[in-house]
């Protein structure tokens, strides 16, 4: 009889080895700050030191456009690939998207400035504490009151009320979202269904004050990579289309300008096998002790039945621990996972046991999640390929 992959490595990895996103320096939560104070918001903080203030900003975030997968496609990305250079204020590095490395917390670090234990987006699917249920944070459900669940103002709010001409260009889908009014509000939203009429409306709008702050989104590149995965030529006919829309873009910025193209995630293809993807509706020993299964199959939120947190601890340590960092709430909390600070009431949506992927392999949960648990392309861990993202500039 085969023993399970997990069988050949004697130890669990050390929570220590876990690259921890640069909450304070480096990550998504720091961008919109460091652009606000440079427009001379009150109350925002030049957190990323490379980055050089201007009067108007743009920020393009494409959905699943890892800084790994962007360095690996010169060919699809020909324009992007000449700006790798000047990433991150010229130092040609990458930021870090913050933990888990999934849309829903990402796009609520870059909106709120806030890393994930103070936004209180910390996971794909987390526990709502006063319902005990599972709350989907990417399509709010069920449906909680927004302004509850993430209470503190957005950068483009603060930077609207501080005078800036301030706008969101993106699908006429998401303008009434929760996600969008906890996220991304404040100022105008401006609907526009195809990528070309985005980016010459995010121009516009750029142009339409003396400081503006401009924000315009890009999903299919994800989608392409969830479906068909990262390896296929669906997501590379994506990526050449993204470029294209990223050099349109660049050729109509106005005056004292500075565009910054990022993501939200990268994102790797896992093989169909047992070995790479674990299914916990068919493993007993997972199951054991687990009230609910949150989070995604590389970022996992388990909360325990009352009593077993330690045994489901253990036993998620002895079963996953050479192939995924896995903590206690505590744990994760202390080695700065979610940001440096947790607020209060967000300590209980974190799991009991948080399980972030090092190798690459999933949790799946093929009779609860058989949507999730069918997608090639995968993310949300602190691995690197997932982890890195760009922030690609051009100014004028």
């Amino acid at each position: 009889m085969a023993l399970p992959a997990w069988a050949d490595h004697p130890e669990p990895l050390a929570l220590g080895s876990a690259p921890v996103p640069e909450y304070g320096s480096g990550s998504l939560a720091d961008l919109l700050p460091t652009l606000a104070a440079g427009m001379g918001v009150p109350g925002q903080n030049a957190a990323i030191p490379e980055l050089t203030a201007a009067d108007r900003n743009c920020v393009f975030l494409i959905d699943g456009l890892g800084w790994e997968q962007l360095k690996a496609h010169p060919d699809e990305a020909p324009f992007m690939t000449s700006l790798l250079a000047s990433s991150r204020g010229g130092t040609g590095r990458p930021i870090t998207a913050g933990y888990p490395a999934t849309t829903a917390t990402s796009l609520a670090s870059v909106g709120t400035g806030l890393p994930p234990g103070a936004h209180g987006l910390p996971g794909y699917t987390v526990r709502n504490p006063d319902t005990g249920e599972l709350m989907n944070q990417l399509r709010w459900q069920p449906w909680t009151a927004p302004e509850v669940w993430q209470p503190y103002p957005t950068v483009f709010q603060l930077a609207h009320d501080a005078g800036v001409h301030t706008a969101q260009v993106s699908s006429p889908a998401f303008e009434n979202t929760p996600l969008t009014k906890v996220a991304l509000s404040g100022g105008t939203f401006r609907g526009k269904l195809t990528g070309e009429d985005r980016m010459d409306l995010a121009a516009e709008q750029l142009a339409a004050g003396e400081r503006s702050l401009v924000y315009t989104y890009y999903s299919e590149l994800d989608g392409a990579g969830h479906r068909f995965g990262v390896d296929s030529d669906t997501w590379r006919g994506q990526l050449m289309y993204v470029d294209r829309l990223v050099q349109r873009l660049a050729e109509q910025l106005p005056p004292r300008t500075a565009l910054y193209v990022t993501a939200d995630h990268g994102m790797l293809d896992i093989p169909f096998d047992e070995r790479h993807r674990i299914d916990f509706d068919e493993d007993w020993e997972l199951r054991a002790g687990v009230a609910l299964l949150g989070g995604e199959g590389r970022a996992r939120h388990a909360y325990a039945l009352p009593g077993a947190e330690n045994d489901v601890l253990t036993c998620w340590r002895e079963v996953l621990g050479e192939q995924f960092w896995v903590a206690s709430r505590d744990e994760a909390i202390a080695a700065g996972w979610f940001g440096p600070h947790i607020d209060d009431r967000v300590y209980a949506r974190i799991g009991d046991v948080v399980a972030a992927a090092r190798d690459d392999v999933l949790i799946i949960a093929s009779e609860r999640e058989p949507k999730e648990s069918s997608m090639v392309g995968n993310h949300g861990s602190m691995t690197a390929v997932e982890q890195l993202v760009p922030l690609l500039e051009v100014r004028t």
